[in-house]
This record gives structure tokens, sequence and C-alpha cells, in this order.
């Protein structure tokens, strides 16, 4: 049993601490937002992601997991401290750090004994060396300690199972004997392991999350001409994973990315790559392609319902960035909604578990608590989150609902031919 500190409760900080836990360690979870830990110590999930709330609560029942404020508290005998702090995108598209600068000081006052420094937060190249300038210089006294990267990979909605069962832990370190006490920790997730040094361990993470959102890009620019060709690239994506120099993950056509992880780790490395003189034009357009689905969403809607927005009340099935989670960072739906209201429409929403997430973040949009009263008198509706409930309604009902049977697909979840023979006016994404 290892003693381990995570500070931060946000998505990767909790799911970090209780998988750790679940494993066995003794964990300690901190975070300085007094309500949010209260909350836990009461069994209040701040986030939603399937299956994490009766991991919590098993393995604080079992006292492996406790949950502070205090980073006395949180760092007595502990052997590790996981940094798992936001770094939100800056005025110009930089990480902002202030967050990993402010625990990295803590933890530097509070210490007492040697300690392994871990950054899980995603980080620009050469925060691993930054960090330990703060934690040196910040100390009252010089303890031993040791700085390592080791960054996440987690996806919402399936975080537990990418926690549990990674396709390779990172770690990067300047310092062998802890790079492999952190490896050490990861062995029984017996996955592959991969040691170099921090800012390569820094870059992977970016290279990673950027080259994902390069796929979606890509697939979605294809799409476009599918459309024009008449090609169906719904096959064609299936047709290009099977070679696996290609694979088929990440190549769905729709919406484009959103969330807390593509679109700051994407910019943040277009930011840094322009610092050093460079021009990122890959990364540029990626980002561009990106975005210029949310406002094609709205054109084709525009030509589907006559031409013409204003006065027409449109649905949005799905307000969260993707299925299984409440995540509303950067969620397509958002500007989605505001362009729609912008061209006069009403616009209502519809999401089984971002409802309380979306409603501060979408004050023109009517949100309802059940998907079929949302339809009922709509002139269309727009798909923008694949939940597996959209994919199992009554599609009969939801037709007589709406004042006309329009459904703009922005997820590929129904069958064109399946959707005409209905008597939808419907349309899909690059099919």
């Amino acid at each position: 049993m290892k003693q381990i500190c995570v500070v931060g409760v946000g998505y990767v900080g909790l799911v970090t601490a209780a998988c750790f836990a679940d494993l066995g360690n003794r964990v300690t979870a901190l975070d300085v937002n007094e309500q949010r830990v209260q909350n836990l110590k009461k069994g209040i999930m701040p986030i939603y992601e399937p299956g994490l709330d009766e991991l919590v609560k098993r393995n604080v029942n079992a006292g492996r997991i406790v949950f502070t404020t205090s980073y006395k508290e949180a760092l007595k005998n502990a052997e590790f401290a996981f940094i798992a702090v936001g770094t939100p995108s800056g005025e110009s598209g930089e990480a902002d750090m202030k967050y990993v600068a402010a625990a990295a000081q803590s933890i530097a006052e509070t210490m007492t004994a040697p300690l392994v420094i871990i950054n899980k937060s995603t980080v620009p190249i050469g925060t691993g060396d930054w960090v330990a300038d703060i934690v040196k210089g910040a100390q009252p006294k010089q303890i031993e300690f040791a700085v390592v990267s080791c960054p996440e990979f987690l996806r919402e909605g399936s975080a537990i199972a990418d926690f549990m069962s990674p396709y390779r832990t990172v770690i990067g370190s300047l310092d062998k004997d802890a790079a492999n006490k952190v490896a050490h920790l990861h062995l029984p997730l017996r996955a592959p392991i991969v040691i170099t040094d921090l800012r390569t361990a820094e870059m992977i993470k970016y290279a990673s999350n950027a080259f994902l959102a390069t796929k979606i890009s890509f697939i979605n620019e294809l799409a476009d001409l599918c459309e024009l060709v008449g090609a169906d690239v719904k096959e064609v994506a299936a047709g290009m994973g099977y070679d696996t120099r290609i694979g088929r993950h990440f190549l769905d056509a729709g919406l484009g990315w959103g969330g807390s992880c593509f679109p700051k780790d994407v910019e943040a490395l277009a930011f840094m790559a322009k610092e050093k003189g460079l021009n990122p034009r890959i990364l540029n357009d990626v980002m561009e392609v990106n975005y210029d689905r949310r406002k094609a969403a709205v054109k084709h809607l525009e030509k589907m319902v006559g031409g013409n927005l204003k006065g027409k009340t449109i649905g949005l099935l799905g307000l969260a960035f993707k299925e299984n989670t409440d995540d509303m960072r950067d969620a397509p739906s958002i500007d989605i909604a505001e362009n729609l209201t912008e061209k006069g429409a009403t616009v209502r929403g519809y999401d089984p578990v971002a409802r309380e997430t979306a409603a501060p973040l979408l004050p023109s949009v009517e949100i309802f608590d059940d998907v079929y009263k949302m339809t009922t008198g709509c002139d269309a509706l727009v798909v923008v989150t694949p939940w597996n409930e959209f994919k199992q309604l009554d599609l009969e009902k939801v037709k007589s609902l709406l004042k006309t049977p329009i459904i703009y697909d922005g997820r590929n979840i129904y069958d064109p031919k399946i959707m005409k023979e209905m008597g939808f006016i419907y349309r899909a994404v690059g099919r």
C-alpha cells in the first residue's frame, strides 16, 4: 500500500484518486474548493462519469480514500503527490498555469519528507523544470524531491476503464529512481510503460491529442466531399479503418470535437510552435475545420426549413460535448444555439444528464427534462450528442410531435434510408 496525495478533484484528479484507491493504496484527495470537498464527503460527485459514484463510495467506505482542503493533512506520510489541477486556455491560446503554480507552491511550503511530485495535468513543454524551480525556491528548508511527468489519457465517459486498462503509461523524469517508483506504482495496470525525459513525456501528451483531433477534422473535411460526389463517409471510414496504419478510432464525421482537452491542447501546441518561430499550419487548419462544422450544421438546417430560420423552433437533441458526460466545455451545442438565436430561431434543448451544467451556458435555450415534451411543436430537430437514448427514440412518435418532420443528424446515428422511408426530411453528415 502506497501513500498518495492527489491535488485537484476534477475529472482527472477524482478519477485518478479513486482508481489508485481501488488498487489498494491509501489516497488523500485535496481541493481548495471547500464546497466541493464537503459534497464529496457526503457522497455528492462534482461531475458525471459512469461508475465513478460507486467507485468513490466503495473506497470511502473501505477507508482507502479521504477528502480534504488541507495540504498538511494531504501530504502527511505521502510518498507521491499528483498535481491534477486545471490548465485552461489563456487569452492567446497558451495554457494558464496559475493553478499548477499554486499547487507546487503549497506542496513546497507544506512537505515534511522526501516526495515524488507528479504532473498529471496537461502542461506546456518545460513545466516539469518550472515546477521543480518553484518547489526548490519555496521550501522553508531543503527536502529531497523529484518531479515526474505522467500525463493522463482519459476520455470522459470512459475514464475509469481508460485508467484501469490504458494503452500505455508515459513517465518522464530526469531522476531515474523517481521514474522507477512511479512505474512501480502503475505496474498493477499491466500496460506498456514508456520511460523518457520530462519534456518528451510532456510532448507525447500534446502530440497524441493533436493527432486525434486531426483525424476528426480530416474525416469531417472528407465528409463534405463525400456529400458532393455521392459517397458515404461512414463506409469510407470503415474501409479506411481496416488498415492498421490508420485505425478506425476517431474517424466519425459529425459536429467535430469539443470538451476540456482537444480544444485547449491543440491551441496550446500551436501557441508553443508560434513562440518558437514556427508556423503550425496543420494545427491551425485542424482548429478551423472543426469550428466550421458548427456553422455548417446551421446552414444546412436553414436550407432544410426553407431558407429562413426566423420564427422557427429548433430542438437540440443533446447538449454535452459528448455522450456519457455532463461536461459543457466547448460543447458544439453552445455555438449552434447562439447561431440559431442570432438567425431569429427559438431554441429548445434536452440532455439526459447535462441539463444543470448546460443551463447557465445556454441562457436563451429552454431546457426540458423530457425529450418528447421538447420535441412537441418544434419545426426541426438537430442531433448534437450521440446519446444511446436518442438512438432508441420512438421515431413515429417524434414525427407526430414535430410541426414538420425535419431532422439534421449531426452525429450520423440514424439510417438515412429508414428515415426517408418513414417520411422524414432528413440529412446526415457526409452520407
